[in-house]
């Protein structure tokens, strides 16, 4: 899961997981190593995703249709289950972007905030 406080909403904390997970599909089938592997790299290590995080969001993601799955084998030769992301997941990718987004924004408005505005 991102590292995020403790008292984090959990719905946040899960809908954030599953969109960076949505968008490191966006550019083909990955398995979970390459999938945390490249969330940590992109993110300068500010965001690590425990083994189970991850998984529970893959099976998640496809118990949902957003993601379907076969197995393959990865570079060094060891069987490995590929994720990609089917066309409701990249509907879905860009809906939780935009949410995301736009949460984001808010945040930083209220955490950049000089002084006191009353609404």
């Amino acid at each position: 899961m991102p590292r995020a406080p403790a008292h984090e909403p959990e719905d946040l904390l899960r809908g954030t997981l599953d969109a960076l997970v949505l968008k490191t599909l966006s550019w083909g089938a990955r398995h979970g190593y390459e999938i945390a592997r490249w969330i940590k790299q992109v993110s300068r290590e500010t965001l690590t995703v425990e083994d189970r995080a991850l998984y529970l969001a893959l099976h998640r993601l496809e118990d949902r249709g957003l993601v379907d799955s076969e197995w393959g084998f990865s570079d060094n030769n060891r069987r490995a289950k590929y994720y990609r992301l089917t066309s409701a997941g990249r509907a879905e990718l860009r809906a939780r972007t935009s949410h995301l987004t736009r949460y984001t924004e808010a945040l930083l408005r209220v955490l950049d905030a000089a002084q006191w505005e009353a609404p």
